[in-house]
């Protein structure tokens, strides 16, 4: 589902994220995948959800 952006998608994609979820959002080229840095389950399924080794280093963009 794309949604377009606004006020409450940010607070919406923001309470996500805090409850140690996904959000996808566009980039230039690609969809990408967020999560919570800090948080080491989140952070997890980013590698389940895309099937990348763990070894396999990831971005964080602040």
């Amino acid at each position: 589902m794309i949604i377009q952006p606004s006020y409450q998608t940010y607070l919406d994609a923001k309470q996500l994220l805090l409850q140690g979820d996904l959000v996808a959002f566009p980039t230039e080229t690609v969809y990408g995948l967020g999560a919570n840095a800090l948080d080491r389950s989140a952070v997890r399924k980013i590698f389940e959800t895309k099937g990348r080794p763990q070894k396999n280093p990831i971005i964080v963009h602040l």
